[in-house]
């Protein structure tokens, strides 16, 4: 609801403060008072294009500030989240412009670009101006309306959130498909290289140990040759290093009690000469172990030609990286296969999502046609109500692909003039007669529908008598709901509202006019709307009609 808009050195505005209230506020004045300059600067922070001409004193920058509760609005508050902006029950929204154009936006002192603004305030403020017909075309608009006409409002939420849960999944399955896609171009090559690796069946460390085997069998003469002269050398030969050693230890052990030293170095030596013999014991096995078998050589060649090739294939220096590479290989092509496996989740859960928003739609469109014919009826006796006796309003629902909004493809039809030839609203009203049909179908959805603060511009354009009275009416009712600012020059229409506003030109001591507004008091209330049906110099009759159309 908006509190409190104020403004300041726009056009001939010097600074202006308006405060309705929650329910109808209507404003009067004489043509060229400034109504529609109040208007332009509302539309400024309603992300409305600026323009520097506006202002008269170019030594100041022109501001115009929005005050608005928004204690109870959940969507506009979540959507200022959104945007990461401050959340408080009060918005406070300004625009500024400076002498030279540059122009700022501001909402809850954090600047924002135009786009944002015009997002945010769409909530907040609904505009409707001669020959603005967006608000109309808007297919959520349409089903909106019908569904609150229906009772039906819940349930095209829950089709929403069906349509929402059911759009990620088909987006989630698309993107699984498509990391599927990815994953088989290389697929089937990495089902090579991994069924290479796991034909050669290599264990830890086996290249490296078929390496140095083959090294020992091809080099089995020089080896035996080696290990034969180091054991003959210990334990060989006419006169055996090892015999030598152990008559010389002997020999020592039998001074050990006359040379004080000879102990130890008997320990040491016989220490020595059994290591020795140690060692030549295993020279004699090694020896042993020293093959010569040729197919066993062909045997480890084939299985390093083997190791090596592959090494170099993929770049790498040891079995173990071959290891872990064949490990690599099967992971990744387990994730191809996991990805079947999850698409094939993906495809159930969204054709059962499918199947229930089919289901869904099905409800809410039998919903909507049952209200259509009450619907249409009562719109159309409001037209007749509001000086469109002529004019024939249709809804056209249409069976189409699920959407946001439901199954049906819904078009609001209009017969101005009974030519018999139906036309979409926007195309056969004309700015006046846009704003009463607005005007009907917000008057029969109110109750339902959560509106922002609904603004009609001359709404009564091209009407008087009756049907202005009942255009008044319609707007009253409405402002039980929604709060409501209407500009009017119909006595009927003004007398309907719960305050009333009076826009008018007043000079300063240079003789410079400027607009200005003031809430009427009840006998001037009359006075004012008097002279709305008499002229200038009201007459007692149009006293007396002006009392009775405010009820005082």
């Amino acid at each position: 609801m908006l509190q409190k808009l104020v403004i300041r050195n726009y056009a001939i505005i010097d600074d202006l403060t308006i405060e309705p209230d929650a329910h109808l506020n209507t404003v009067t004045g004489e043509t060229g008072a400034g109504k529609s300059i109040i208007l332009g600067a509302l539309s400024l922070i309603l992300g409305e294009r600026a323009d520097s001409s506006v202002m008269i004193n170019k030594d100041e920058k022109s501001v115009v500030e929005g005050y608005f509760d928004v204690s109870n609005n959940k969507t506009f508050r979540k959507a200022l989240k959104a945007a990461e902006l401050d959340d408080e029950p009060q918005c406070i929204i300004r625009r500024e412009i400076t002498a030279s154009g540059k122009s700022r936006a501001f909402i809850n002192d954090t600047p924002v670009t135009l786009t944002v603004l015009n997002q945010l305030t769409s909530q907040l403020v609904d505009l409707h101006q001669q020959f603005d017909h967006l608000a109309i075309k808007d297919d959520s608009f349409q089903a909106e309306a019908i569904d609150a006409a229906a009772g039906s409002l819940a349930a095209a939420q829950a089709y929403r959130q069906l349509f929402d849960a059911h759009r990620r999944v088909k987006r989630r399955l698309a993107e699984a498909k498509d990391q599927q896609a990815s994953l088989q171009k290389e697929a089937d090559y990495k089902q090579y290289l991994l069924d290479e690796l796991l034909q050669a069946a290599f264990k830890a460390g086996e290249i490296e140990d078929a390496s140095l085997q083959l090294r020992q069998l091809n080099n089995a003469e020089r080896i035996t040759q080696v290990l034969a002269n180091a054991r003959l050398l210990l334990d060989g030969g006419d006169q055996p290093f090892l015999n030598e050693l152990r008559r010389t230890t002997q020999q020592l052990q039998s001074i050990a009690d006359m040379v004080p030293g000879a102990k130890a170095l008997h320990e040491r030596m016989n220490s020595a000469w059994l290591e020795l013999k140690d060692i030549a014991a295993e020279l004699e096995s090694e020896e042993g172990k020293v093959s010569l078998d040729p197919q066993k050589i062909e045997e480890l060649q084939a299985r390093v030609d083997i190791g090596y090739k592959l090494l170099k294939k993929h770049g790498l220096l040891e079995t173990a990286e071959l290891l872990a590479l064949q490990q690599q290989l099967d992971n990744e092509l387990k994730v191809t296969h996991d990805a079947g496996e999850h698409i094939d989740k993906l495809v159930k859960e969204e054709q059962q999502m499918h199947r229930q928003l089919l289901e869904a739609g099905e409800a809410l469109s039998a919903a909507r046609r049952k209200a259509l014919p009450s619907f249409v009826k009562k719109i159309n006796e409001s037209l007749t109500l509001v000086g469109m006796p002529n004019a024939r309003f249709e809804v056209v629902m249409e069976k189409g692909e699920p959407g946001i909004n439901g199954p049906d493809n819904i078009q609001f039809m209009l017969d101005a003039n009974r030519s018999g030839q139906l036309q979409p609203v926007h195309k056969a009203a004309s700015g006046g007669e846009m704003s009463r049909i607005m005007l009907c179908i917000k008057s029969l959805t109110a109750q339902a529908l959560h509106l922002p603060t609904l603004i009609f511009d001359e709404v009564d354009t091209g009407i008087s008598g009756e049907a202005a009275r009942q255009v008044g009416v319609l707007l009253r009712d409405l402002s039980q709901y929604h709060q409501v600012i209407c500009i009017t020059h119909q006595p009927q229409v003004a007398a309907k509202g719960s305050r009333h506003f009076y826009v008018y030109k007043q000079a300063d001591k240079t003789g410079r006019l400027s607009t200005s507004i003031r809430v009427l008091p009840e006998s001037e209330r009359v006075l004012a709307i008097a002279r709305m049906i008499g002229g200038e110099q009201p007459s007692e009759a149009a006293i007396t009609n002006a009392r009775e159309l405010v009820g005082v």
